[in-house]
């Protein structure tokens, strides 16, 4: 497995495992609290079945027009000690006062010996339940010290189905039943995460496949476009008489002084593009004066210049190259405002075509020509001071000085093995690398 498919492979499964665990966080949460809710319902429920068998048990008493209290707390002591395991089994009322229309409470039931009766009862008073119609009931769920109790209010009927009292109370679960619903909603929970997670796993293989055939495709699109670059500029070079080592040399020096300024990557991939293709405009030069073996005239040079437009007019018909003409266009201006074609000066010179301007000049230099022998590493440094502030970027100069004898030492005057060695790493460093982050 390639480095490039192993690194999209990781930051796949990275990713996948990431949102698989979001995923699990927002739906088992949301499975938790619907089935929280669905508890809260069922212990409503339960309440209302005690309060309407416990109503059933006494409508002919309700049935009377002046029924008697007494009767009623009778009937309610009475009902509260039945032993019912069908009724008992899930939960109880700890809490259950009666109250006529008039708002008079005339029966009550209070467990005593509940351990949280007083916090109940507050929580009932506190939830100051109105009265209600014959088909109404209220409820307020609350926890109190890990017990869920329901306060309820609910309306007592006689057999016409009016309401003649209204019953209000706090209804707890059993421990038991508590336990058993608290497991149904974990277990639910835990189903739901459980698909989610099979899910994943056994989507990972397929979205991997696809993204190794797509980055696979990526990459051989590319390298297609990176050696096209490459053939081009070694196709001016060689027109301009010149070697195709030049070019190889001169981009891997950039590249060199942009790492040691820190230059963010995207900006050194446009560098490397440029840097390849700086003089591809020289296409567009006649060969009289593109050849010419002595100085050009002034008329002459004034057409050699326009090399420099003929380039951005190529790279401009590439949406991929657009970002070359910061140093196919400025790499003949000087800092110092003398170059051309714009005569820009310091910092208006893309910091690009600054940074070629130095390892060009560098290059040119320590290399042999048909026309002259190459100069020694330190006689051009000399020549590059010289040109300080007037045609070179002094912070550059500097930051290039500290680097300039490792780089002349692996590269200077050596064929353009080396170099295009150094430049198909480059490469993969700040091209292929991008493959990668569009898993990002």
């Amino acid at each position: 497995m390639t480095p490039l498919r192993t690194s999209i492979n990781r930051i796949l499964a990275t990713r996948i495992a990431a949102i698989a665990i979001l995923v699990c966080v927002i739906f088992g949460t949301a499975t938790y609290l619907t089935e929280h809710g669905r508890i809260e319902a069922s212990v409503v429920e339960l309440a209302q079945l005690d309060v309407r068998r416990f109503n059933r048990l006494v409508v002919e008493l309700l049935d009377r027009p002046d029924f008697d209290p007494a009767l009623l707390q009778e009937e309610l002591d009475r009902f509260a000690d039945r032993d019912d395991p069908s009724r008992l089994q899930d939960g109880r009322f700890v809490l259950a006062r009666v109250f006529d229309t008039g708002g008079r409470e005339v029966a009550q039931l209070i467990d005593l010996s509940h351990t949280d009766i007083e916090a109940v009862s507050q929580a009932v008073d506190d939830a100051n339940f109105k009265p209600l119609g014959p088909t109404e009931f209220r409820a307020k769920t609350v926890d109190i010290n890990d017990v869920t109790y329901v306060g309820v209010a609910i309306p007592m009927l006689n057999s016409s189905e009016a309401v003649v009292a209204q019953m209000v109370g706090a209804f707890a679960l059993t421990d038991a039943a508590m336990r058993r619903m608290r497991g149904d909603v974990l277990l639910t929970v835990a189903y739901v995460i459980g698909i989610i997670l099979i899910t994943a796993i056994f989507i990972y293989p397929v979205i991997s496949n696809l993204l190794s055939r797509m980055s696979g495709m990526t990459v051989d699109l590319l390298d297609a476009n990176l050696e096209t670059i490459q053939v081009l500029g070694s196709a001016i070079a060689k027109r301009d008489s010149d070697t195709d080592a030049h070019n190889y040399r001169v981009t891997v020096y950039s590249v060199a002084l942009a790492e040691a300024i820190g230059l963010p990557r995207e900006k050194i991939q446009s560098l490397i593009k440029g840097a390849l293709l700086h003089d591809v405009g020289k296409l567009g030069i006649r060969d009289n004066i593109l050849l010419k073996p002595g100085k050009l005239d002034e008329d002459e040079f004034e057409v050699m210049k326009t090399h420099v437009q003929h380039g951005i007019d190529v790279t401009s018909r590439a949406r991929w190259l657009e970002d070359a003409q910061d140093v196919v266009g400025g790499h003949h201006e000087k800092f110092g405002g003398t170059g051309y074609p714009r005569g820009l000066s310091g910092k208006d010179i893309p910091i690009a075509a600054r940074i070629f301007a130095i390892a060009d000049v560098f290059d040119a230099l320590t290399s042999k020509r048909p026309y002259k022998e190459p100069f020694s590493f330190e006689a051009t440094m000399e020549i590059l001071e010289s040109g300080r502030e007037n045609h070179f970027d002094p912070d550059l100069l500097d930051t290039f000085a500290t680097i300039a004898q490792d780089l002349y030492a692996e590269f200077g005057g050596q064929d353009g093995d080396r170099a295009q060695h150094r430049l198909n790493t480059l490469s993969q460093t700040y091209f292929r690398s991008n493959v990668a982050d569009l898993m990002t």
